[in-house]
């Protein structure tokens, strides 16, 4: 998924995240890690995920069942290694 090329909004962002089993969202230098299941409340991944214009941020990519939001080097090492 490309979210700066098709702007995903945020019902389909929520729905895109609960599709998979963890969320890494990135946001400044602060990486958050969450588990996906029911007690993540929708609020909570909007939050994490959607950015000012009401689209999924970019950028927002899968590895397996976790859905990376955001950009951070360092994060992306530990997910990829």
């Amino acid at each position: 998924m490309d979210a700066k090329k098709t702007r995903i909004p945020t019902d389909e962002a929520v729905a895109v995240a609960r599709k998979h089993g963890r969320l890494v969202a990135v946001k400044g230098k602060k990486v958050v890690t969450s588990k996906i299941d029911q007690s993540l409340a929708d609020d909570e991944i909007v939050r994490l995920i959607v950015g000012p214009s009401g689209n999924l941020r970019a950028p927002a990519w899968t590895h397996g069942r976790t859905l990376v939001v955001g950009y951070n080097a360092d994060a992306y090492d530990d997910i990829l290694s």
